[in-house]
């Protein structure tokens, strides 16, 4: 009887190990309407931009943010899913290889490496605010 409940426990534990709790099915779907804008609008990709020390971000989800630097708003994307975004415990710094700009797969924002960086436009930024919310539903 005991080897029978050893089993089971040990079945039980291996389904929860196996499960991800951080996919949430929301936030992939915001991930892949942002990568369908930048495949619908064309937008350029940069290999740097200028940053300044008024510099911040807005998260879009783990894997995209919106970048205010000295003049304009630009879209990043990281290498990875930066799940450090939203862990307040601890900060990882920013490593930069020129203080003046922040690069695409050399920087890093909150420890993540930069991927992409994007141009956008003011309507751009502001579609991009308003991703994964329904029409209307802001006030």
């Amino acid at each position: 009887m005991k080897k029978l409940f050893t089993l089971l426990g040990i079945v039980v534990l291996a389904g929860c190990a196996g499960q991800d709790e951080t996919d949430d099915p929301s936030t992939q779907d915001i991930g892949q309407a942002v990568r369908d804008f930048i495949e619908l609008r064309e937008l350029e990709e940069l290999d740097a931009l200028k940053s300044g020390t008024r510099d911040g971000w807005t998260q879009i989800d783990e894997t995209f943010i919106l970048y205010t630097g000295r003049r304009d708003t630009y879209l990043v994307e990281f290498a990875r899913r930066c799940y450090e975004l939203n862990d307040h415990t601890r900060i990882t710094p920013d490593e930069r290889w020129d203080a003046n700009l922040v690069r695409a797969r050399f920087d890093t924002i909150r420890g993540c490496r930069i991927a992409k960086i994007y141009a956008l436009t003011e309507g751009e930024v502001a579609e991009l605010e308003n991703i994964g919310e329904a029409p209307g539903s802001r006030n």
